[in-house]
């Protein structure tokens, strides 16, 4: 926490102009003023917190609001200890008042109700983020200050009126930005929030209805873009709230995730989720890639995930035979229509597994109606719950299915892949059967995602039958609990015959001990999804997406151009294709990240193999040439960047061989993408292919460098 009693700036000697006190003083009586308010609402959140932990939770609901305000309050806790004074991003004038106002990571208000700091995802801060001298936004000058160890190590100004520039240090109005596109890279991505420029704010911005997709080549910030919206949005749209199934971001890989692990955090948004294509289904961990492009491409259509509904439909078809169903009683003639009215009862949208029981039922149901004897009810659906032959019928006719078992199914019994899929052709089926059905492949995910939603959880008539059975334990123990109390009971008032109410035995149920089963945080539905590297998708894997968004609210981002199996459509036939039909494009055409050094090497290359490739401009240099050498001077190249820098990272890209150190990444191509490094060092390029799966590797390889490349060849 930042004292009272020190300066917030801590500008360096060369510097010193700015730390005139005319230029400074009100932002250091601001300051102290935060900080004042953040000690105050450290120490009133921290006693808030443990009078909730200590209070009492009679029933689950009380106990699951509590936890929630736990949540809140850690959250909000975290936030405040994490950055103190360097929540404030700047400030800025309006043309109309003079007095500045302050905007921050949060929204911050003393006990006499003054605005401290103004949340950056409030309509009244957009103008700090979208002003340009273009459209000034009513703004008469912004200020942004660069913060280093929680205290200003330089700020800048910008002014938008001739009024603006009296008093003013630095009128650059670029110079923030600039200056934060040089920083030195570390292994998650940087904050840039103050920095923000105004196109990207915009995007930002932008309502959540329908699909979104931000378009752009490498190094425009579209990850940026995406992730500080799904902070927006969760701020500014109650209905993509948490409470309403809030955001699911899905990333290209596990190091791009980690990446971007700490910038919702930073932002207050802590309950996101993130993930993976692979993270969303349970065999993802384990699955190999897919080495045969025919298979791959086979199973990559939405009409292949459509050809599991056919494989579920056939374990719900109603015997075509009837039978003879004994009791003590009678014989029961249960016939083909007695079956396909049980059959009907399965309401659509219900899973498999979850609509047997209901299926079930009414077979149960249709019997007792059937008998001719005056026997109680009761007695007989006992009578039929011993059945054996019964259960075994009806257990061939809608048996329990797994996904997995529907899915190896396809590949092991080519007489059912046929009748699923009858569009295949005899040479498709034989590519498709394999010796081991259950050795999965990257392929056979989407697949696998659907049959399990169709199917549905196996264990659920289980579960459910246990519940039944504990929820009338427990109200057995509770009515002999509450005669013994009634029989008691010598008030004038006989207060105790109270609890013979349903709502009060209800209440006395103890929630805490009945069964419970840990929830797929993954399955959705969700209000929104971020999904990056788009342009990497198939149609196959785009519903394993939709699945989860019933609303199909989605920010799309990605590259025409680093698609590395080809993206001849636009973005609306491509999205069309999968069913989204609300589509705006957002484009940014700036790259602020890759020098120009590099992208004069980098955009001839992928021109040859993709000629409309939308290749952005570098509005950078880093006066480093792109350096050209053998295979043999990687690790003296590496020992002097290293003794040269003593801050930042590097990676090598496509030297299997190389092991990952503290300050040196060692990745492929395609697990860069996403990526960012102060220096990227590139092996042996032209060994990626002819193609444009090859042409893509190299582009998004190199263009991963923020200050120089290296390539080496070993010929």
């Amino acid at each position: 926490m930042h004292s009272l009693n020190t300066s917030a700036f801590a500008l360096p000697d060369h510097l010193s102009p700015k730390a005139d006190p005319q230029l400074i003083a009100l932002d250091e009586e601001h300051f102290a003023a935060i900080a004042q308010n953040l000690e105050q609402s450290i120490a009133d959140l921290s006693d808030r917190l443990d009078a909730v932990r200590k209070s009492p939770d009679r029933v689950s609901q009380e106990a699951m609001d509590r936890d929630l305000e736990v949540h809140r309050i850690n959250s909000r806790l975290r936030v405040l200890r994490r950055f103190g004074l360097d929540l404030c991003l700047g400030r800025m004038v309006s043309a109309d008042h003079p007095t500045p106002v302050y905007v921050g990571r949060l929204g911050l208000t003393d006990r006499a109700g003054r605005r401290l700091l103004l949340d950056w995802r409030s309509p009244a801060a957009e103008p700090f983020f979208g002003a340009t001298h273009a459209n000034p936004m009513g703004l008469a000058s912004r200020r942004r200050y660069r913060w280093t160890r929680g205290r200003i190590s330089d700020y800048w100004d910008e002014v938008f009126t001739a009024d603006g520039f009296e008093g003013r240090a630095a009128l650059d109005d670029l110079s923030a930005f600039i200056a934060s596109l040089g920083a030195n890279r570390t292994a998650r991505m940087r904050d840039v929030l103050s920095t923000i420029q105004a196109d990207q704010d915009a995007i930002i911005r932008a309502g959540s209805h329908g699909a979104l997709v931000v378009d752009g080549g490498p190094g425009t910030g579209k990850t940026v873009v995406a992730l500080h919206r799904a902070a927006y949005l969760l701020y500014a749209e109650p209905h993509v709230g948490h409470d309403r199934g809030g955001v699911l971001v899905v990333g290209p890989h596990h190091p791009y995730l980690a990446y971007v692990s700490d910038v919702l955090p930073s932002l207050g948004e802590e309950g996101v989720q993130t993930a993976t294509l692979h993270d969303l289904v349970a065999e993802g961990a384990t699955a190999a890639v897919e080495t045969d492009c025919n298979v791959a491409r086979l199973k990559s259509s939405a009409e292949f995930v459509m050809a599991i509904e056919a494989a579920v439909q056939f374990y719900e078809q109603p015997p075509a035979k009837g039978m003879t169903v004994e009791t003590e009683w009678s014989d029961i003639w249960l016939s083909a229509t007695d079956w396909a009215e049980a059959f009907e009862a399965a309401e659509p949208g219900v899973p498999h597994n979850e609509a047997r029981d209901l299926v079930w039922e009414t077979l149960l149901t249709i019997l007792i109606d059937k008998e001719t004897e005056e026997i109680q009810p009761e007695s007989i659906r006992n009578a039929l719950l011993r059945n054996r032959e019964l259960q075994v019928a009806f257990g061939r006719a809608w048996p329990l299915l797994e996904a997995a078992d529907v899915v190896g199914d396809l590949w092991s019994v080519p007489a059912y892949l046929r009748n699923c899929a009858p569009w295949l052709t005899a040479e498709d089926v034989n590519a498709l059967q394999r010796t081991d059905p259950h050795s999965w492949t990257t392929s056979d995910l989407p697949l696998l995602d659907a049959a399990r939603h169709r199917l549905g959880d196996p264990e659920s008539s289980r579960r459910s039958r246990h519940l039944e059975i504990e929820i009338a334990a427990q109200q057995a123990r509770m009515a002999d609990v509450v005669a013994d109390l009634v029989d008691s009971d010598d008030s004038e008032m006989l207060v105790m015959s109270m609890l013979r109410g349903d709502d009060l035995k209800n209440a006395l149920i103890d929630d805490a001990a009945l069964p419970t089963t840990d929830p797929d945080l993954l399955a959705g539905p969700f209000a929104h999804i971020v999904v990056d590297e788009a342009q990497e998708l198939t149609d196959a894997q785009w519903h394993m997406l939709l699945r989860r968004c019933p609303s199909r609210s989605f920010t799309i981002v990605g590259d025409r151009a680093q698609a590395r199996h080809g993206f001849t459509q636009s973005w609306q036939k491509r999205l069309q294709r999968i069913g989204l039909d609300r589509i705006s494009v957002a484009s940014l055409n700036i790259n602020y990240r890759t020098p120009k050094e590099v992208m004069a090497d980098a955009e001839p290359l992928i021109h040859a193999a993709i000629p409309d490739a939308n290749v952005p401009t570098s509005v950078r240099s880093s006066d480093l040439p792109v350096i050209h050498g053998s295979v043999s001077e990687l690790q003296s190249i590496l020992d002097d960047w290293l003794a040269s820098h003593a801050e930042g990272l590097a990676c090598v890209i496509a030297d299997p061989m190389f092991e990952t150190t503290p300050r040196i990444r060692s990745l492929t191509a395609e697990l860069s993408k996403g990526l960012e490094f102060d220096l990227v060092v590139l092996i042996d390029p032209d060994t990626f292919g002819t193609g444009i799966e090859g042409a893509v590797d190299r582009y998004v390889a190199m263009t991963r460098a923020t200050q120089q490349l290296v390539i080496l060849t070993s010929g």
